[in-house]
């Protein structure tokens, strides 16, 4: 099963999802923005809790990329309370899933994370239902065009990890 370990790492009160990339103002800021677009559009925003940062500190307390921003707006994402920070130990007992953009990030995170937390760690492409990319590119040295087909990635597996997220709901719901 592709999300057996989710399963152990949810908590019936508030699930917590964590969008990882490298300088956190790109791909997991609007990953965070777009994410919680769905959740709060499929009312539950009381018990998704998002967030997004960095596997390094380059950018901390930074606003994600303009460029980033202004691709997020043109589809209706607001990015505008996002700022930078790097993963912290806390995070990977915090956060129920942790997604990383890259095979990069997620090896940095595979690096730092406990044993006891490594199978919240997961690319979020993996949720995609129409791309078969495995990752999401970087779009930081790209234009707007790289900014848009990023989004495009995400949307595609943030409403996979809306699925999952809103079926584990319905199984507590239930229980």
């Amino acid at each position: 099963m592709l999300y057996s370990g989710f399963s152990r790492t949810l908590t019936p009160m508030m699930t917590k999802v964590l969008f990882v990339c490298m300088g956190n103002i790109c791909r997991s800021p609007s990953a965070e923005g777009v994410f919680r677009h769905l959740v709060n559009d499929a009312g539950m925003g009381d018990v998704v809790r998002v967030d997004s940062a960095g596997t390094h500190a380059f950018h901390i307390g930074e606003a994600p990329d303009a460029r980033a921003q202004a691709a997020a707006r043109k589809r209706g994402y607001d990015l505008t309370h996002c700022e930078a920070r790097q993963v912290t130990a806390d995070d990977f007992r915090e956060f129920d899933l942790i997604l990383a953009m890259d095979w990069d990030n997620l090896a940095a995170l595979q690096q730092q994370c406990p044993k006891a937390y490594q199978h919240k760690l997961m690319l979020l492409m993996r949720f995609a239902n129409e791309f078969e990319e495995a990752t999401v590119p970087d779009p930081y040295y790209g234009g707007p065009e790289d900014f848009g087909k990023v989004l495009d990635y995400l949307e595609d597996a943030c409403q996979g990890v809306l699925e999952l997220v809103r079926k584990r709901a319905t199984q507590y719901q239930a229980a």
